[in-house]
């Protein structure tokens, strides 16, 4: 069992989009809100900062320009499924505490998650639309997009009058909600997921080129990320599923092609955030779901049992997503703890 120790280091409404940042020489991390509310800026001891904005808000992600001095990128403007006609990803640049530039990059209606995934030195934004409109509430008669593009070193010349153009990577993809930067032998690549399954895509070898997707599987998923779990040298496949929904399922590759091997045997309604990686020197997945129980379970593989196994971090909290780091040698997770409206800070030992 894990040992852990809870530490609410904010307040924020509707509080949901997590990224690090390298700023000033320091390590950072950002939290941003879904609803129109501030982005704070923390150290990784959990002290805050900075406030980067107040408002527009409508954050679902950010990423860090590599190589920049504190440059990021966020998505704005998305409220909701229902309300995110005016999504758009934009620069933000720091010009001194508490003044941060924020520019236009592209507008991309109801664009979701987004990244910056580098190869062979070349930074590739890649973007992804829930869905590519609606007429009404609850409307998903539009299916979302994957967009991709080559982002310049040079950002200063974008605002809303001179646009980043984006090339449609794959279309028709509904419900398109899931995104995981996964290192893949060398490669980052993304793990993006929908209604139509959990695809991979890999970013050109170089600017020439187009990129490849692979479809890992066809079920309906809502997010995903591929871990080595068990340590057998093969990643598996852990899965959120159907969209917003509440089965946690492990995929394993038999044969060639993924099948399901375990589902959490709980339902844990409207899950969203994730993380897979090393938690205390092993490898993990860590899941917090919105509804119900609201809890964030750690999952990992005991090698003596041979079996996949839980272990519940914090309850009634309501995540929206999450974040690791390791400092001083210890394991942290940030949590925005949307449903509470809580920025927390779980210290975790074996």
């Amino acid at each position: 069992m894990m040992k852990v120790t809870k530490k609410v280091i904010g307040n924020l409404n509707k509080c949901y989009s997590i990224a690090p940042l390298t700023y000033q020489g320091k390590k950072h991390f950002l939290v941003a809100a879904e609803k129109t509310d501030p982005c704070y800026l923390f150290d990784l001891d959990g002290n805050q900062e900075d406030t980067v904005w107040e408002g527009p808000g409508g954050v679902m992600s950010m990423a860090q320009i590599p190589g920049s001095d504190g440059c990021f990128l966020s998505t704005h403007k998305f409220y909701s499924p229902n309300d995110s006609k005016e999504a758009k990803i934009v620069v933000v640049t720091p010009l001194e505490k508490g003044n941060w530039q924020v520019k236009t990059l592209v507008e991309i209606p109801h664009v979701h998650r987004f990244d910056i995934v580098t190869r062979n030195g070349v930074n590739y934004l890649i973007a992804c639309a829930l869905k590519s409109g609606h007429e009404f509430k609850e409307d998903w008669s539009m299916p979302g997009k994957v967009y991709g593009a080559v982002l310049p070193d040079d950002l200063s010349g974008f605002d809303e009058n001179h646009q980043l153009e984006l090339t449609v990577l794959k279309d028709n993809m509904l419900k398109n909600h899931g995104y995981y930067k996964v290192n893949d032998e060398g490669i980052d690549t993304c793990i993006i997921s929908a209604d139509c399954g959990v695809f991979q895509f890999i970013p050109p070898a170089s600017k020439e080129e187009n990129w490849e997707i692979k479809t890992l599987i066809e079920d309906a998923a809502s997010d995903a990320v591929l871990i080595d779990l068990d340590e057998d040298g093969e990643k598996e496949l852990v899965v959120l599923a159907p969209f917003h929904g509440e089965y946690i399922r492990i995929y394993k590759k038999i044969d060639g092609s993924f099948k399901q091997i375990y589902q959490y045997e709980k339902s844990a309604e409207f899950t969203h955030a994730i993380y897979g990686g090393m938690l205390c020197g092993k490898p993990a997945v860590v899941i917090g779901h919105r509804k119900g129980e609201r809890n964030l379970i750690a999952f990992t593989y005991n090698k003596e049992q041979k079996a996949y196994e839980s272990q519940i971090l914090d309850e009634d909290c309501g995540s929206a997503n999450v974040y690791h780091y390791v400092k001083d040698g210890k394991d942290i997770i940030i949590g925005a703890n949307r449903e509470i409206d809580e920025i927390a800070m779980y210290t975790i030992e074996a």
